[in-house]
Order: C-alpha cells, then structure tokens, then sequence
C-alpha cells in the first residue's frame, strides 16, 4: 500500500544497498517481504542483484563492494553526475568485516579503513542532501560460531571499525544506522554461522527500514516515533511569533514594575500619599493582560514541543482490565473521601452538576489513557457519559435564559469565547482543523441552537410565563420544531452535507481531508443530548412553578412510597442500558440505537442523586474541582497527556510507566487549571461590557480571521 501511495503521487521507489554479505541478506529479505512469499537465494553470491516490480514503480538493487575503496567511490561519482531524479531513494551503505578477513584483523587495515572512509565522506554528504544515505554500523558477531577462515572477525574489531565510522561521519548529511546492533545482541545466539543476522533480526531490520521509509506518507493514527515532525507553517510561526512578542513585553513591564519603586525612593518622592501604592487602573489592566497572555504563549510553547517534536518520547496505549478498572476505583475513592455539604438545595445546582461533570472527565480521561475503545461496553458507558455532559449543558444553558431572560449579544459571545479561545489558539499553534478538538465544535454548536431556540420569537422565560400562562405552549411548540428540524437533518444525510459544507462556516465542520463525515457521526449520535436536557430543565421548572416538587430544603423530592417506586424504577434504568451495552454486537449497531435510549441512564443517575435531600445537597469537593476545568482538560489532554493526537501517550521518564503517569498528570491538570485561569482574565478585555468596544473586538477578530479563511479556502 505504501508503495502503491508514493508511485501514484510520480514518485518512485528506488532502494539500493551496497556492502557486504550481512547487508545483502537484508536485501534478501526485504524482496521477500515485498513479493509476500519467500525465494531461495539461488543467485550466485559476490554478484550485483536487482529486483523490480513495475506496477508499483519499486526498484531494488544490492551492489557488491564489500570494502571501502576506489570501486564503491566510483559509484558514489556516478549518482552525484546524475540528475536528482535519477538517484536512488534511499542508500543504505556498510563495510567492515570483509576488510577484517581479508587483512586479518592487522591495525594497518584499521588505518586503511580510516583514511578510506575519510575520502568517502565528501560523497556520501552531497549525496544525503537530496538522497536519504544509512550507513549500517556493523552489528557484532557470535565468535562460537564463527568459522576458522573467520575467527579474526572479533567484536573487539568491529567495535573499532564503528567508532572510525561513527567519528568520520557524524557531521555529514549520512545517518548512522545503529539499532541493528542492539537488536543483534538480543538475538545473537540464532546466527547460524556466527556472522550473518538470523531471522528475527532480519524481521526487525526490514520492519524498520519499512517504518523509516513509509511512514511520512501512511499518517498512521499511532504513536510511533518512526516519523518525522510536521514541518512548521507560516501560521504556526506568526503565532509563536506573536506570543513571543507578548512574552517581551510581559517581561518589559515586569521589569518596569519592579524598578519603579526604586527610582521613585531615589528621587525622594516616596511620601505618605503614596504609601498606598495606589496605581493607574490602566497600568494594572496592561500588566494583567500581556502577562496572560505571556503565560499562554508558554503553554502553547510546551504543547507544540510535546507533540509536534520528537523531543519528548511517545509510546502506543496498551488496554488491560487493571490499567482501568485500578485507576477507576482509585479516583472515586478520592472523591467520596472529599464530600461536603453544599449551600444549594436544587435539583442539578451549580455544585453537583460541576461534581458530575468532574468525575465523568475523570473517567473520560482514564478511558483515552488506557485505550480502552476497544472494549465495547467500556465505550458505549462512555459514550453516555459524553452524552450526558451535553445533556447537562442544555440543561444549563435553558435555566440561564429562563431565569434571567439575557438574550444580548455580549452573553453569546461571553459563552463562546470562554469555550473556544484553547482551541482556537491550539488551531493556530499546532495546525490542526476546529473539527480535530471536536467536543468544543459539539458543545459551541448546541450553545448556538438553544440560544437561537430561546432568543426566536415569541420569547420566553420565567417572569413573562408566570403572567401569561399562554407562552408556556409557546415553549412546547418551539421545542417540538427544534425536535423535528434535527429528525429531518437526521433524516437527509445529504441535506445534512448542504447545510454544513456551505461556505464560510464548511471550515468548522470538515477535518484535514475536507471530510464532513466526522462531524456527521459525533453530532448523529448525540442529535437529541441538548435539546432532551432544555426538555427536563422545562419540565423541571414547570413541576417547582406548581408545587409538585419542593426542592427549597433538605427533605426527599417526593413522599416515602413515591420515593422508593421512583428509586427502583432508576435503578432498573441502569441496569437496562448496562445490560443493552453488554449485549449489543458491534459499534455501528450500538451507536444507532443510543441516541433513542441514551437519556434512561442519564435520567435514572439524576433521579437517584437528587430523590434524596442527603445525597441532593452533599458532592465531592475533588469531583466538583475537576468540573470547574473539565473543557480545559478533555482539550489539552491531546497533545500534552496523550500524544501524537491522541493516538499515543506522552512519555517523560521513559521505563518507568507509573512515574511517568504521575508526572504527566500533574503538569497536564496544573496546565489545564492555567488555561482556565487564563480564560477567565482574558475574556474581560476581549468581550468586554460596553456594545462599543465589543463591536470593536468582534470586527478585528474577524479582520484577523478572513486572510486565514482565504489561505485556508473558507471563502
């Protein structure tokens, strides 16, 4: 397939090794794995070989030229007269133990080898600037094994070689090809005659020349280091350009702050009156505003090295049950352990909607660390704890507009900016589509539908029901019509395509391949979360209006009797999801059914949290904290927890797996709590009270987006 991708570009694959015997038993076993069956080598030994393969442009050659000198140089002078194009791809060079037997392992060939090589570096230089050049250090040697004709092939010797190697050529465009000989120690008792590598080894050679050579172009969703980084863009360099900028200037004014009062006691200014260090509300409002943004541009800084570099080591998710079922079991015992009472007597108040929010994040976490996707009930209890984060958020957002009746425009935007500012400067600073950190899409989408469902006329909340009751079918109605355009979106998945791949607003929707069909399954399979969540927050507000529920102190919701039906009828909930999660076959299946049955579960939890004036009014302090910056945390756990875009895990101790957890962990939620705090500060300055400058903000954000949009085919 990699081949097959790289001919259909024009390019081709052109692959040659020139050495010795060990390299030409790698070159054996790469055509095999090529021609997927195995060949005997019949061809005679000492000779030039070649293989081809014409449908997929592959060519490869070995050449004989088991010792650095005057006929391996003629070569190199060759492909250097040649046109680019026509040199091979990919060389990968090695010479050392034909020189130790022919010679007989004497210091005067060592030297030889040296002055060689030497001569051979100008070539091998110009060469790896336009061809990829591997020079194969040699891998040692079984001396049990070795033949008499070969015993002065020692590792002594070939340790020797390779240092010479290494020292001619470590400031050339040449890579040295040192894996092979830690993966020839490990397996050095299967070389059948002490000097070629066995089958094992040949596997793992040709796996990473195969890894080296296909990587680049196969974007596999794993996190292997066998690639190279991005290369950086334009964009990506004026942001970092621009943070750089603010982090001069944070400094700048750090520096002025702190010189300030000194040169105010020298001056022998400093009296009474000013011992209130009283000071210009616009000085603190720049200080507080560069340095915010200082620190963002810092963060931004730590993410793009974690995982736009290989400066950090990744490794691939393994799942077992205990990697998450430990953690599990972990994290709840700490959250139980930190409860509290709360001032709030609510069903769903502020304090134990952020504790479910909390602990879900927590679990969602656990989940995207452990790899545990594969598991097909783990995702589908996931898949409702995704659901119920948007069931509650529609919930939220319907109590906010009833209560308050705020349907301005600096509300709207307030929302927005506090939900999309990480990922929009992750867009920019990792260049990566809106559609890549598809949660914020999802939650900013359906904030922008329950408002436009509220704000459209007639409007309705609280104050305007109680004096008219008329406005309360109002409400049913505009619940019913917003129920119906998601069936019929639903319905159509190419009237769906239409309305989201219109220009200019297609850019939101479409990942890196200009693909809608990402945002098509994550908005299908919550279609109903929002919308049943704005249903129960009217219900629910429907039932306090006239008395049925009375949930302004500590006592149950309902009478004992009512209470017990109510509570088994919940539980009985659970268990139908639980049991469907456990029953279904496969994801597509499961996936279709959830959006009609996702709210029993959610339902039957809030029942059973809220029947009870005890459990209504305790929550977990440590769930609730994590609630607070659960946006922040499912975001950045991208690229600084997780890694290579979620397809990997993040690796700062290498070999220690739980300290390395640990770590991670600690940086990735301290930086999660930043970014929160960061929000929080800018958002006065970017949305701020007065229409005026909010008009302003708006239009240069827009001003600044429209080059983007044209250089990214929005418009």
């Amino acid at each position: 397939m990699c081949m097959r991708y790289i001919a259909y570009w024009g390019a081709k694959n052109h692959i040659v090794f020139i050495g010795d015997s060990r390299l030409r038993y790698i070159y054996y076993k790469l055509v095999n794995t090529i021609r997927s069956k195995e060949e005997k080598e019949d061809e005679p030994a000492h000779k030039d070989l070649h293989f081809s393969d014409p449908d997929i442009r592959w060519n490869l050659d070995f050449l004989w030229h088991p010792m650095v000198n005057t006929s391996m140089y003629e070569v190199f002078e060759k492909w250097l007269h040649e046109e680019p194009k026509k040199r091979p791809k990919v060389i990968i060079v090695g010479s050392g133990t034909w020189s130790i037997k022919v010679f007989n392992g004497s210091m005067e060939a060592v030297e030889n080898y040296r002055t060689n090589m030497t001569r051979l570096m100008p070539y091998l230089d110009q060469l790896g600037k336009k061809s990829k050049v591997l020079w194969m250090l040699q891998e040692p040697v079984n001396e049990d094994k070795l033949s008499r004709n070969r015993k002065m092939i020692t590792n002594d010797q070939i340790k020797l070689y390779n240092s010479i190697a290494i020292e001619v050529l470590q400031y050339s465009s040449v890579q040295m090809w040192s894996s092979a000989r830690m993966i020839c120690l490990g397996v050095i008792d299967e070389m059948e005659d002490g000097l070629h590598a066995g089958n094992v080894a040949l596997n793992y050679y040709v796996q990473i020349l195969l890894n080296m050579y296909c990587n680049d172009h196969m974007n596999y969703n794993d996190g292997t280091c066998c690639s190279s980084p991005e290369s950086v863009t334009t964009l990506q360099i004026i942001t970092f350009l621009a943070f750089g900028v603010c982090i001069i200037l944070a400094i700048a004014v750090m520096i002025h702050r702190k010189c300030k009062p000194r040169k105010i006691q020298k001056l022998g200014m400093l009296d009474g009156a000013l011992s209130c260090k009283a000071q210009d509300p616009n000085q603190n409002s720049y200080h507080e505003l560069v340095t915010s943004l200082a620190r963002l541009g810092l963060i931004m800084a730590y993410f793009y090295l974690c995982d736009r570099t290989n400066f950090f080591m990744k490794e691939n998710k393994y799942y077992t049950h205990l990697t998450f079922f430990i953690p599990f079991a972990y994290v709840f015992a700490l959250g139980l352990f930190f409860s509290e009472e709360s001032q709030h007597t609510q069903v769903l108040h502020r304090d134990q909607t952020d504790e479910t929010k909390g602990w879900m994040q927590l679990i969602i976490l656990i989940y995207h660390m452990t790899g545990a996707s594969q598991v097909l009930p783990i995702y589908m209890h996931v898949r409702v704890l995704v659901t119920a984060y948007l069931f509650l958020s529609g919930y939220g957002h319907f109590t906010y507009f009833w209560h308050t009746g705020d349907y301005g425009l600096y509300r709207l935007w307030h929302v927005l900016f506090r939900m999309n500012l990480l990922v929009v400067v992750l867009c920019l600073s990792m260049n990566r589509p809106y559609q890549f950190y598809y949660f914020v899409p999802l939650v900013s989408f359906w904030y922008a539908v329950s408002y436009v469902t509220m704000v459209i006329i007639p409007q309705v909340t609280n104050s305007s029901a109680e004096a008219n009751p008329l406005q309360y079918l109002y409400m049913v109605l505009k619940f019913v019509v917003l129920f119906s355009i998601v069936t019929v979106l639903y319905m159509s998945e190419v009237f769906f395509e239409k309305i989201f791949v219109t220009r200019p607003w297609k850019a939101l929707f479409v990942t890196t391949d200009d693909s809608i069909k990402e945002w098509w399954f994550r908005w299908k399979i919550d279609r109903y979360s929002v919308a049943s969540g704005m249903l129960l927050a009217f219900a629910y507000h429907l039932l306090r209006q006239y008395r049925i529920i009375d949930d302004n102190n500590h006592s149950n919701l309902f009478s004992r009797g009512l209470s017990l039906t109510a509570t088994l009828v919940s539980f009985i909930g659970l268990g139908i999801y639980a049991t469907f999660a456990f029953l279904c076959r496969n994801k597509p299946e499961c996936n279709e059914i959830h959006p009609y049955i996702s709210f029993v579960p959610i339902l039957s939890f809030i029942v059973l949290h809220n029947i009870s004036g005890l459990l209504r009014t305790r929550y977990s302090t440590f769930f609730a904290w994590f609630g607070k910056i659960s946006l922040e945390l499912f975001i950045a756990q991208y690229h600084i927890w997780l890694a290579a875009d979620t397809h990997g895990v993040l690796v700062l101790v290498p070999s220690y797996p739980v300290l390395n957890v640990i770590i991670t962990t600690f940086i990735f939620v301290c930086i999660a709590h930043e970014v929160h705090h960061i929000t929080r500060i800018l958002v006065k300055y970017a949305i701020p009270n007065d229409w005026r400058y909010l008009v302003r903000n708006v239009v240069v954000f827009f001003l600044i987006l429209v080059p983007i949009g044209f250089h990214d085919g929005m418009f």
